[in-house]
């Protein structure tokens, strides 16, 4: 597998090189889309134009889910797709994804015989992909199992299975599958726009190369769009004046330590004051806490939690914890977006926006896919690479991707310690630490990650910069943003001397990488 950046490029020098697919955007469908390419035979090209999932892609709530709230709109299709392609996630992708039991409280006496009987139907539906049935729960079992919960009123509650993982892990190891695979896979990388023969079908896209400015003008047999909430830019050039075809919904998470509810279970609570579930649920040690839905009318590559959604959250928590989390308890806040369907005219409310994947096609030929979740990832860059052998005109190949293993899956790991989520990497990653002793030490003495992830991250894993690694290689910025920050100058060196790169370069990412982290805290704070 090449992940030498230098070497990658290489392959776009040659002016003759004709793709069969280009893909514009490295997040959950868009890497999903060039591993089913590739892996079926296509000369595929994929271009992020930052990092690999930089955005919505690592913002989820870390759930491989089949939607208990669609259930319960009655959108049986959607749910019952989910859960069959949550159940092949979990086989491709042993390292990262787990099987995770959710707890629904009752705090009325209807609830309990009413959730068991849904549960039991979403149970169901997923056949022999299964995680495990649902049941009722006592009072005396939910207490046991979470003690802190709020125990006044309670009557009981029901459990369920779902699927939980590490969403810009995966998205890395996708990266790489692809690579495997004979894909071409660049991050930073920058379409600037589509390129059109004579009678005006889509021949390709103009692309720069964002670290050295060089530009390139790449030939292609078809061209994806799977940029996520910025498709309408790309749609945009290709037809001036069109409709949007998406509108931003944003999501935010809070991170808070472990303590507030030590339990191994997940809580989901089905109603909140604005109509969305909330899950609170254990990850990395720590305890993530979300979601919202709040609709904008603008999009950016690194979205900002409002303060109104903050509250909704802490709100909300109080009402189901003996000891609910303040402001000042906040490790790290984390917001991403949403690409929903756009509204018919006059509708704000996202609740009637399409949650359900869209693939549409341009007289032009262009391909965008919008829509959908992580769990349904490979659903639809299987339903994308049909299309593209349609527009592209080439003999069909059947999809392969419902068996391929992702890079790093391994089954028996122990996914309480930090470092499974490397999988059958994990022996090398090791064997690197051993090569220096520094390596072996923790990048910061309250998170377990070690020096030696960075230089493999920077080796193997792609990652350019400072924030490539402490936000997506390792989750040092969702699980503390102030040990992040606290880290940044040293997670600099290591990579410098890595990349050949001087001290200039170590000062200014530090200072990037500070002033981004900022966001994702509710005061700022200097190291």
């Amino acid at each position: 597998m090449q992940t030498d950046r230098k070497q990658l490029i290489e392959i776009l020098d040659d002016q003759q090189q004709l793709w069969d697919v280009i893909i514009v955007g490295g997040g959950a469908t868009g890497l999903g889309t060039a591993v089913d390419a590739a892996s079926r035979g296509l000369k595929t090209l994929l271009l992020e134009q930052a990092d690999f999932a930089k955005g919505t892609s690592s913002r989820s709530t870390k759930l491989v889910h089949g939607g208990v709230r669609y259930l319960a709109q009655g959108n049986i299709g959607l749910v019952r797709e989910a859960l069959y392609e949550r159940g092949l996630l979990l086989k491709n992708a042993a390292h990262l994804v787990k099987n995770e039991v959710f707890v629904i409280p009752n705090y009325t006496w209807w609830s309990g015989p009413f959730y068991t009987i849904g549960l039991s139907v979403y149970d169901l539906l997923a056949g022999k992909l299964g995680f495990g049935r649902a049941r009722h729960l006592s009072r005396t079992e939910i207490v046991n199992a979470i003690p802190t919960i709020n125990q006044q009123k309670l009557h009981g509650g029901v459990s369920y299975h779902d699927g939980q993982f590490d969403d810009s892990r995966l998205a890395v190891n996708l990266a790489q599958t692809a690579l495997e695979q004979g894909a071409t896979v660049l991050n930073y990388f920058r379409v600037e726009g589509l390129v059109k023969d004579v009678k005006g079908k889509i021949s390709g896209v103009r692309a720069t190369d964002n670290e050295t400015g060089k530009q390139y003008t790449l030939k292609s047999r078809s061209v994806v769009n799977a940029t996520g909430v910025f498709v309408d830019e790309l749609l945009q050039d290709d037809q001036p004046g069109r409709k949007s075809l998406v509108r931003s919904s944003q999501g935010i998470h809070l991170v808070v330590d472990r303590s507030f509810m030590p339990a191994d279970q997940a809580i989901m609570i089905p109603h909140t004051e604005d109509g969305r579930v909330l899950f609170m649920v254990p990850w990395h040690d720590k305890l993530v806490l979300g979601t919202t839905d709040t609709p904008l009318n603008e999009h950016r590559l690194e979205p900002v939690a409002l303060e109104e959604e903050i509250d909704f959250v802490l709100r909300t928590t109080a009402t189901y914890l003996l000891k609910a989390p303040l402001r000042k308890d906040v490790l790290s806040v984390f917001a991403g977006l949403r690409p929903l369907a756009a509204p018919e005219e006059g509708s704000t409310k996202t609740k009637e926006i399409s949650r359900s994947h869209k693939l549409l096609v341009s007289k032009s030929g262009l391909i965008t896919m919008t829509g959908g979740k992580w769990t349904t990832y490979r659903r639809m860059a299987e339903d994308t690479v049909n299309q593209i052998y349609r527009t592209a005109q080439l003999p069909p190949e059947n999809c392969k991707t419902k068996n391929l293993p992702i890079h790093g899956s391994q089954t028996g790991l122990d996914v309480t310690q930090p470092l499974s989520v490397y999988g059958t990497d994990l022996p090398q990653l090791l064997k690197l630490a051993e090569e220096n002793p520094v390596w072996k030490t923790q990048i910061h003495p309250r998170l377990p990650f070690i020096q030696a992830q960075v230089i493999w991250a920077v080796r193997h894993e792609m990652a350019r910069t400072v924030e490539d690694v402490l936000a997506r290689r390792i989750r040092m910025l969702f699980l503390d943003a102030r040990a992040a920050i606290d880290s940044a100058a040293g997670v600099a060196a290591l990579m410098a001397k890595e990349l050949n790169y001087d001290l200039s370069w170590e000062d200014q990412q530090k200072q990037e990488f500070v002033q981004l982290a900022q966001n994702y805290l509710l005061e700022p704070y200097q190291p």
